[in-house]
């Protein structure tokens, strides 16, 4: 698996501590059979080394290990009752050793298998079957990830027949092992979903590593679901998958076992720099890096160094800064599974005196046989250059040229070619037959462009409509500059022609919706004007003060939005025929024309309805019937109060809109929410109408919620707030409608319309 600067140096940290623990443990089995050789020589009355030899020649006629002798002997001195040093030895390599014996037999058996079938047959009866395994499964793994059955036991030769082969991108235990580089235990296959050979029932799956190559895979398969088990078993299958590793690995050096010799010499014969790596093993075998064992002739180091100190050094030693890029796990991946890798664009940073060197190339990484050539190409600044100019030249649609005008001789870009419509066989057009290739009204203009350049030597463009062979029309530009000789003659031409036909008709495009937009921001501009006249004219910003029948009356209007929005705010004040006084406030959902119209519809409807001499309640059900019925679609808010000036009796109603607000005593106070659905909304609806006794010195004010609304601000809080100032009225009334216009802190961009009335 490949490994990161830190998981190497955990690595090395755990390597350290096995040996350390397999010291220990040589240590303690080293005691034990020392305190065994003394035992035959108290019983045998001989010297150290005959007890010695003859502690071997019984443990081979008794077929076990020294030390499992020497664990039987000891015990038998001490009557059955291990001493308490030996026992805690004991105690703790009970369960190893068992597992221990096992292992030693089995990789016995390996090793003498010869091919992988005898060594699948050698797991299953010696290592395998002993844990309650029935059968299992080498896999051999191949450079596309491909699995072959290469060894296997316990499993019929018709279902390996099927499992024969497996190809790449089949979810399989052994594919998962192999993407993974780790063993993978599975409890119950059934219930896991992945297919494979063997008995459906648990699975231990270990990927077989030798010296750092990914060589296959060991399966290992039992007939029912699989317990968890101990730390021992682990330990006993990633040996044996290891020893299997080792077979695969000699299989395939027998099929096929690639010349180092020739490795070499197929580097020696590519233009781009070539390094031949070898695996360098730790001491447990393990792969901790790669000797360059060989660099080509075309080798050149990316810092600029002498071969010499590059050749025969290990790969993070020469670069040590590869460990902690992208180069080392790269090769270390392709090392362990076959796969080539390849890639237009690494990075390399490199120190050189302590400055970091950074260089960009492309690089190729193959496996062969036991070695890995490594081959890269540094990006030259000339190609990229030449590489990003024929991308700018395609995506502005620019195609180069230069002519020389002394010899004849026309070179252009490969883009100027499908610019033109021509094939790249074809041969250029010089500048003097331009004209036979645009429109006639053009001509004049490549004329003058001619003779700028050609005849006053100097740079000069020119815009025309070219006719290509296939009938299309382009429009196109042409730069051009003259290249002189020190004297002042001609030499050559060289310049640019520019597809820009897109631009053209954009800039067409754009003119027409220039002039649209002209138009109808015209027609805007003036339908805006109309409204903003008709609001003046029927809502103008303050009207005269009315004063009589004991009342004073006030009115305030502020359009919001100057003259670029026009709302559908309505206010009205007027004595009826009765002597009563028709007060009223509306807001008509919207802006514009249609706003202002459906403002002068409802307030003049209202003002004939009140000379029925109706209440408000009755004014406003027959004014919803006119706005739902009678009018496109209009909804607004509203409030109507009739005042009789005998009884100082407001009678009140409201179609969701805003009760007004009573000034009295210094205190102000909103009058209670009267039952009320929005005009228009319904096709049909009642209101429910108030009485309130109005007393000299009392304000009452109606208004939209223009004056009092905040976007970011509860309704509450707004009227609240618009009671707090009320409270505080001082002067005259004109003055205090003033100063609530002034004061007001709305934000919602509306109309605002106050009616004060006053009661003298």
């Amino acid at each position: 698996m490949s490994a990161t600067p830190v998981s190497r140096l955990a690595a090395t940290v755990e390597r350290l501590r096995r040996e350390i623990q397999e010291a220990n443990a040589a240590a303690d089995g080293r005691a034990l059979i020392e305190l065994a050789k003394g035992v035959l020589v108290e019983r045998l009355r001989c010297g150290p080394a005959h007890a010695a030899r003859q502690l071997e020649t019984l443990a081979e006629q008794a077929s076990v290990t020294p030390l499992e002798l020497a664990a039987d002997l000891v015990n038998q001195a001490a009557q059955d009752r291990v001493t308490e040093a030996v026992g805690e030895f004991l105690v703790r390599a009970s369960d190893e050793l068992s597992a221990a014996v096992r292992l030693r037999t089995a990789e016995s058996a390996v090793l003498s298998g010869g091919d992988t079938q005898r060594v699948a047959e050698s797991v299953l009866a010696h290592a395998a079957r002993p844990l309650g395994a029935t059968a299992v499964a080498i896999w051999s793994a191949a450079t596309d990830s491909s699995l072959t059955l290469a060894g296997f036991a316990g499993i019929t030769p018709g279902e390996a027949s099927r499992w024969r082969y497996v190809p790449p991108g089949v979810a399989t235990p052994a594919r998962r092992a192999l993407i993974e580089r780790e063993p993978v235990w599975i409890e119950d296959l059934a219930a896991a979903g992945l297919p494979s050979v063997g008995p459906s029932g648990g699975r231990a799956v270990l990927p077989t590593v030798t010296g750092g190559r990914l060589l296959g895979v060991l399966e290992v398969c039992w007939p029912r679901p699989l317990e968890p088990q101990p730390q021992p078993v682990h330990r006993q299958l990633d040996a044996l998958a290891e020893l299997c590793g080792h077979a695969l690995d000699a299989d395939a050096a027998a099929a096929t076992t690639p010349d180092v010799s020739e490795l070499e010499a197929l580097a020696d014969g590519l233009f781009d720099s070539a390094l031949v790596l070898r695996p360098h093993l730790d001491d447990t075998g393990a792969l901790a890096d790669f000797r360059i064992a060989h660099l080509n002739p075309a080798f050149v180091d990316l810092t600029g160094r002498p071969r010499g100190l590059v050749s025969g050094a290990l790969l993070l030693e020469a670069y040590p800064m590869a460990g902690a890029g992208q180069l080392f796990d790269k090769v270390e991946h392709v090392y362990a599974t076959g796969e080539s890798f390849r890639t237009e664009r690494m990075t390399f940073t490199e120190m050189v005196d302590q400055v970091p060197l950074t260089v960009v190339a492309a690089i190729s990484i193959t496996r062969h046989g036991d070695a890995v050539l490594v081959v890269w190409r540094v990006e030259d600044e000339v190609a990229r250059l030449a590489t990003l100019l024929q991308h700018a030249q395609r995506l502005g649609r620019v195609g180069g040229f230069e002519e020389n005008t002394a010899l004849g001789e026309i070179t252009w870009s490969s883009q100027l070619y499908s610019l033109w419509g021509l094939e790249p066989a074809a041969d250029p057009v010089p500048l003097a037959q331009l004209t036979a290739h645009a429109h006639e009204d053009d001509v004049p203009a490549i004329d003058r462009f001619l003779r700028t350049v050609l005849r006053y030597r100097r740079a000069g463009s020119a815009a025309f409509r070219l006719l290509r062979p296939d009938g299309v029309a382009r429009h196109i530009r042409v730069v051009a500059e003259p290249v002189l000789d020190p004297s002042g003659h001609l030499l050559a031409v060289r310049g640019a022609f520019q597809d820009i036909s897109a631009q053209h008709w954009t800039e067409v495009a754009l003119s027409a919706t220039r002039d649209r937009l002209a138009d109808t921001e015209q027609h805007v501009a003036e339908q805006q004007r109309l409204t903003v006249q008709l609001q003046h004219a029927i809502m103008p910003a303050a009207e005269p003060s009315i004063e009589a029948f004991g009342l004073r009356i006030a009115v305030r209007y502020r359009p919001s939005g100057g003259d670029h929005v026009v709302g559908g705010d309505w206010y009205d004040a007027v004595v009826l025929p009765s002597k009563q006084v028709l007060l009223s406030v509306g807001d008509i959902t919207g802006h514009g024309i249609k706003a202002a119209t459906g403002m002068v519809v409802l307030r003049n409807a209202l003002r004939g309805l009140a000379a029925t001499g109706a209440g408000p309640g009755q004014m406003l059900t027959w004014l919803n019937l006119v706005a739902h019925h009678l009018t496109d679609h209009i909804l607004a808010t509203a409030v109507c109060g009739v005042y009789d000036p005998e009884t100082r009796v407001l009678r009140w109603a409201r179609a969701g809109h805003p009760a007004p607000v009573l000034v009295r005593g210094g205190k102000a106070t909103a009058l209670p929410l009267l039952s009320g659905v929005l005009l228009g909304a319904l096709a049909e609806g009642t209101y429910e109408q108030d009485e309130v006794q109005l007393e000299v010195g009392d304000t009452l004010l109606l208004y939209t919620d223009g004056l009092i609304e905040r976007r970011d601000v509860p309704l509450d809080e707004c009227l609240e707030r618009l009671l707090v100032v009320s409270a505080r009225f001082e002067g005259t009334l004109e003055d205090r409608l003033d100063d609530l216009l002034d004061g007001s802190d709305s934000n919602t961009d509306d109309d605002t319309c106050v009616v004060g009335l006053q009661v003298t």
